[in-house]
């Protein structure tokens, strides 16, 4: 039989999808499953957005330029411009989510074997796509004591050899929660004009940010302009996971002619999502008002629930819809698998993600999972309620 390549056979699995054929097979059991392993808004999709493809008139499917529509980019720079930030049209390149948009820069910026600085835990994906570019990823970890925080900067230049070529952020973080500081990101800055690195942001969850607290983006630091690349998404904002459109933006013009040829090579996003996607641009502030209450009530219950359950400890998020939830057992995936497959409450149970996979560094988290909270208020709690009798019955 041919060989799988090492390349494939390294690929990690996603802690976040990993467990679905057990949450399958406890759904034809007849089990009700409160899914809080994925970032899955419920949250309906601008009217907008599902107005623009309902009432369009296609007569051929047609592809669109690589980068996207022209029209979009452009109402895309003017959204970025009411947020502070000095992107243009020319600075962005529309892409199939946020996901492709981070091969598209692993792709520009990395050669086989380089290595790229992360703070841990991180989204899982960031593994993935590591892999797929023959990166490899020097972790630094944050501290549940904190909040996770961001490391100290002295820690990041411990790791910087002459193959180092980025660090890599999440602002709010997937899936920790944690909105970094104007303080920190100028720290990063710094490090990366000292060093000559890039700073590739992944800001797709810019619009959760709670308590009145400011997102600080790093497209909003001018000396940075040749180092900076931000990757973001219409996912969550707008609730249109499904549509997957992101988009990668650099002020480099290297960078963006050297990402235009990845997207060249898999010639256009998709068009109906760019329709959704660009009609999804005049939502009203009052949507987002509306969401981010919403979130701060669900995260209030979520925080204030799992502080209550005895051995649990909880990293407070102060931006997009996910906490590390630290729970007394030793091993979180076998607890997760548990969960689906030998425990319910009244028919009920949860589905969690186990939070090793959200690590680089072997042996760690495992112990925590991640909690997205993206179920109405009523369900959260009935969840909290599940764990706490999950976890007295699994540790006796």
């Amino acid at each position: 039989m041919p060989k799988i390549s090492n390349k494939g056979l390294q690929m990690p699995e996603s802690p976040i999808r990993k467990l679905v054929p057990f949450a399958e097979a406890a759904v034809k059991k007849g089990k009700k499953i409160y899914q809080l392993n994925i970032g899955q808004p419920d949250i309906k999709t601008p009217e907008k957005a599902l107005d623009a493809i309902r009432n369009h008139s296609i007569e051929v499917l047609s592809y669109s330029h690589s980068a996207g529509f022209e029209s979009y980019r452009n109402k895309l720079a003017g959204y970025y411009k009411n947020t502070g930030l000095p992107v243009e049209p020319k600075d962005i390149i529309i892409t199939t989510g946020g996901s492709e948009a981070l091969l598209f820069a692993m792709g520009s910026i990395t050669d086989p074997g380089d290595e790229v600085i992360i703070p841990e835990p991180f989204y899982a994906n960031y593994n993935g796509f590591a892999t797929a570019s023959g990166v490899s990823i020097k972790p630094i970890q944050a501290s549940i004591d904190t909040n996770f925080a961001l490391p100290p900067i002295e820690e990041f230049e411990k790791l910087i050899t002459d193959k180092t070529r980025a660090i890599l952020i999440c602002n709010p973080g997937n899936p920790t929660g944690y909105l970094y500081t104007k303080e920190e990101v100028k720290k990063l800055a710094d490090l990366a004009l000292k060093h000559d690195l890039f700073i590739v942001s992944d800001e797709v969850y810019r619009e959760f940010a709670y308590e009145g607290a400011e997102h600080h983006s790093i497209m909003s630091l001018p000396e940075l302009a040749e180092n900076a690349i931000m990757v973001d998404s219409v996912s969550k904002r707008y609730s249109m996971c499904g549509a997957r459109i992101g988009c990668l933006v650099s002020k480099n013009e290297e960078v963006m002619k050297t990402a235009m040829k990845f997207a060249q090579a898999r010639l256009s996003p998709p068009t109906f999502a760019q329709i959704a996607s660009e009609a999804a641009l005049d939502t009203p502030q009052s949507y987002f008002d509306e969401v981010i209450e919403e979130y701060t009530l669900r995260r209030n219950i979520l925080v204030e629930g799992l502080e209550k359950i005895e051995g649990v400890k909880v990293a407070t998020p102060r931006g997009a819809f996910y906490c590390i939830a630290e729970l007394p057992v030793e091993d979180a995936d076998d607890f997760a698998q548990w969960l689906l497959e030998d425990f319910d409450d009244q028919g009920e149970t949860v589905m969690v993600a186990p939070a090793a996979g959200f690590y680089s560094t072997p042996d760690t988290g495992k112990n925590q999972v991640r909690i997205a909270y993206v179920l109405k208020k009523e369900d959260l709690s009935r969840s909290i309620e599940i764990l706490e009798k999950a976890l007295q019955k699994y540790n006796n």
